[in-house]
C-alpha cells in the first residue's frame, strides 16, 4: 500500500527521490520521508500529510548525497504521525535505515525477541523490526545481514535497506508485494513501480517473491535463499511517461475517465480479427478444457468486483455455465468447493490485491484451472495463476477506478464469447452481431463522452443532499453498486445500492421528500420492473435520476431527470451506463471541494487485509 523508492549513482538524490515519491504518492499519503548518506551519518526529513509538507520540511536541496531511499506511507500499524513516518532507523547509532510496503505478521515475536537483547523501539509500526533484524545479524555484510532478516520475516512486504557504512549500496527484497529495478547508466533505482523512475530510465528487471537485490551505480545482484542468481534479463518500459502526467485534465481522475474508449479499444485490440473471429490466447485453455468447464468463480474486490458480477450476467447468459462472483476476502475463508472442471478468474486491476492474490493462489493449489484478468504486466497475480488476460489500458494513477473498470468489463464481454463460441452456445449470426458490436464500444464511448449531458446541473441541484440510493436490476444492479462506490470514495456522501427488486424489503424506508434515487434504467428485457419501482420511489417523494438508452422517450414520464446513453446491445450497456455515474460522481465531489484524486483514508493498491 506504500510506495518506496531508492537511488544509487552520481548525482544528487534528494531530487530524484522526491520526484519519485511525487509519482508513487498514490499508493500512499499519510505521510512521507526520505534517508540520505551523508558523510556524518543518515540524514532524515519526515512529515505527515501529503508530500508537499515533506518538500516543504526538505527545503532546498542543499545536499550532494547520491545515495538514499524514500517512502510514501498508507498506515496500517500505528497512526498517523511523523514519528511512526518512514525511513525507520535502528538502534540509536542511526546507521541502518529502511523502508517497508506491506505486513510483517509476526512482528510481535520478532520484537520481543529483539527487546531481550537489548533492542529499543520508539514507533508503533510493525516495520521498525526489519531495521532491528538488520541490526541483529549485520557483520560488516549488508547483504549477508538482510538475506538473514528477510529469512525470519513472515507476512507480505517489500523493503529497501540503506547502512551509513556502504556507499552506494541498496539492499531489498520482496514476499507477495511489488519491487523492481531501474537500470540506468552508472546509475540505479528500487522502486515499488516502474513510473517513480520513468523520467530517467526505461529499463527494468523484476525482483521475483523470495528474491534478495543488492544494488549499486554498476547494477544489480539478486539472491535467492540457494544463493547468487546467474542472470537476470532487463526488459524494456513501453508506456509513455505523459500516462503519469494529467495532460491538461484538472485531476487523474477526470483524465482517465475521457481515457476510456482508447482504454477499450487497447483492451480489445487485435483480440477481434477481421471476419469476426475472436482470438484470446491467454485464456490459456483448450477448445477441449472449455467444453468440459462445469462452473466458474470469479474473485476480486471493490470496483473488479463489481466487473466480475457484470460477467457473471453476460456469461451465464451466452456461455451457458453457472458463474459464482465473489468478494476475494470473504472467499478464502470459506473453505471452498474447487475441482478440475472449476475456472476461477480472479480480476485485479493492479495485480498486487492481497486478497485476490491469495484467493488465486488458493484456487491454484485446489486444482482449479486459474486465469487472471490485470493492467500490470509481472504483477504478483500473474505469478499465482495459470494464465493471464492483460486489459492493456494503460497507467491509472486516481485512486477512484474508472478506466480499468471499463476494461475489465470488456475483457469479460471478450471471454464470454469465447466460452459461447467454443461450447456452440451463441449462433455465429448472434456471435458475429455482438463481436461487431464489442468492436464499436470505443466508439459508444466517445460518443457519449464528447456529448452534451445534464450533469453538470444534475450534481448543482443534488450536492450538498446527505444521502443517496442506488437502484439497478440485473446487468444495471453491479452498475448501480459500481456507481454508488464512486460516489461514497470521492464525495464522502452516504450511499445505499440495491436491486431496485429488493428495495420493499427495507430500504424503501431510508427514502424522504425530495432524496435523490439513481436509477440505471437502460433497455433490457427487466425495463417494464424498473419503471415499477420507479414509480414506487416517486410516490415517496424522492427525485428520480435515471440512465436510459437514447430513443427511450417513455421514461422521461417516470424520471426527474434522465441521462442517455448511446443504444448498444442489452449486453454490453454495462460499458455505457457506468460513465455517467463516474462523471455525476465527480462533478458532486469537486462542487464540495474535494480532492478526487487522493480520497481520504484510501489507496490506489490495497495489499494488506
Amino acid at each position: 500500500m506504500c510506495g518506496i523508492i531508492g537511488y544509487v549513482g552520481s548525482r544528487e538524490a534528494k531530487p530524484l527521490l522526491l520526484h519519485g515519491l511525487k509519482r508513487l504518492e498514490y499508493r500512499g499519503y499519510d505521510s512521507a520521508g526520505i534517508a540520505l548518506r551523508e558523510n556524518g551519518g543518515l540524514d532524515y526529513v519526515r512529515a505527515v500529510g501529503n508530500l508537499e509538507n515533506l518538500v516543504e520540511a526538505a527545503g532546498p536541496n542543499g545536499s550532494v548525497s547520491s545515495h538514499g531511499l524514500g517512502h510514501t506511507r498508507w498506515a496500517t500499524h500505528g497512526a498517523v504521525t511523523e514519528q511512526n513516518a518512514h525511513p525507520l532507523t535502528g538502534c540509536p547509532d542511526g546507521k541502518v535505515a529502511i523502508v517497508l510496503n506491506g505486513i510483517v505478521e509476526n512482528y510481535r515475536e520478532l520484537k520481543a525477541s529483539l527487546a531481550e537483547d537489548g533492542h529499543e523501539f520508539h514507533t508503533e509500526t510493525d516495520a521498525e523490526v526489519v531495521a532491528h533484524l538488520v541490526e541483529r545479524h549485520y557483520d560488516g555484510d549488508l547483504v549477508a545481514a538482510v538475506r538473514a532478516a528477510y529469512a525470519e520475516l513472515e507476512g507480505h512486504f517489500a523493503f529497501v535497506v540503506i547502512h551509513h557504512d556502504h556507499d552506494d549500496l541498496l539492499v531489498g527484497g520482496r514476499h507477495q508485494c511489488p519491487l523492481v529495478v531501474g537500470v540506468g547508466e552508472g546509475e540505479m533505482f528500487l522502486a515499488s513501480a516502474t513510473m517513480a523512475f520513468m523520467n530517467e530510465t526505461r529499463r527494468i528487471q523484476l525482483v521475483e517473491d523470495g528474491e534478495v537485490v543488492a544494488i549499486t551505480p554498476e547494477g544489480a545482484q539478486f539472491y535467492t535463499k540457494d544463493g547468487p542468481v546467474e542472470h537476470k534479463e532487463i526488459e524494456p518500459v513501453t508506456w509513455d511517461d505523459e500516462e503519469a502526467e494529467k495532460g491538461g485534465y484538472e485531476t487523474f481522475m477526470l483524465k482517465e475517465i475521457y481515457e476510456q474508449p482508447d482504454a477499450v479499444r487497447e483492451t480489445i485490440g487485435d483480440r477481434i480479427r477481421p471476419g469476426a473471429r475472436l482470438e484470446l490466447e491467454g485464456l490459456g485453455l483448450t477448445d477441449k478444457e472449455i467444453r468440459n468447464l462445469r462452473r466458474i468463480v470469479i474473485l476480486a474486490c471493490g470496483t473488479a468486483y463489481h466487473a466480475g458480477v457484470v460477467g457473471r450476467y453476460i456469461i451465464e447468459e451466452w456461455a451457458r455455465l453457472p458463474v459464482e462472483p465473489d468478494i476475494a476476502s470473504e472467499w478464502i475463508y470459506r473453505n471452498p468447493v474447487l475441482s478440475k472442471d472449476t475456472l476461477v478468474i480472479g480480476i485485479s486491476q493492479s495485480g498486487e490485491t492481497r486478497d485476490t492474490v491469495a484467493a488465486m493462489r488458493l484456487a491454484r493449489e485446489a486444482g482449479a484451472r486459474t486465469v487472471a484478468i490485470t493492467n500490470q504486466m509481472g504483477s504478483q497475480i500473474t505469478r499465482e495463476v495459470d494464465s493471464v488476460l492483460y486489459t492493456r489500458c494503460g497507467l491509472e494513477v486516481g485512486v477512484a477506478a474508472s478506466k480499468t473498470f471499463t476494461a475489465q468489463v470488456a475483457l469479460l464481454i471478450l471471454v464470454a464469447l469465447k466460452l459461447a463460441q467454443v461450447r456452440r452456445a451463441l449462433s455465429e449470426e448472434d456471435h458475429g452481431f455482438i463481436l461487431d458490436a464489442v468492436y464499436r464500444l470505443p466508439e459508444r464511448i466517445a460518443e457519449f463522452l464528447d456529448g452534451d449531458h445534464p450533469i453538470e446541473d444534475i450534481a448543482q441541484r443534488y450536492y450538498e443532499r446527505p444521502f443517496f440510493l442506488y437502484l439497478g436490476r440485473h446487468i444495471g444492479l453491479p452498475v448501480a453498486l459500481e456507481g454508488a462506490l464512486k460516489l461514497k470514495e470521492i464525495s464522502y456522501i452516504p450511499t445505499e445500492a440495491y436491486s431496485a427488486g429488493e428495495m420493499k424489503h427495507g430500504p424503501i424506508a431510508l427514502l424522504e421528500e425530495g432524496t435523490p434515487v439513481v436509477v440505471v434504467a437502460t433497455k433490457i428485457h427487466v425495463y417494464d420492473k424498473i419503471v415499477s419501482n420507479i414509480q414506487e420511489v416517486r410516490a415517496r417523494g424522492a427525485h428520480v435520476i435515471a440512465i436510459a438508452t437514447d430513443g427511450n422517450e417513455d421514461i422521461q414520464h417516470h424520471a426527474d431527470d434522465v441521462i442517455f446513453v448511446p443504444k448498444t446491445p442489452a449486453f454490453l450497456q454495462a460499458v455505457l451506463a457506468v460513465l455517467p455515474l463516474q462523471l455525476l460522481a465527480y462533478r458532486i465531489a469537486r462542487l464540495r471541494g474535494l480532492n478526487v484524486d487522493q480520497p481520504r483514508n484510501l489507496a490506489k493498491t490495497v495489499t494488506v487485509e
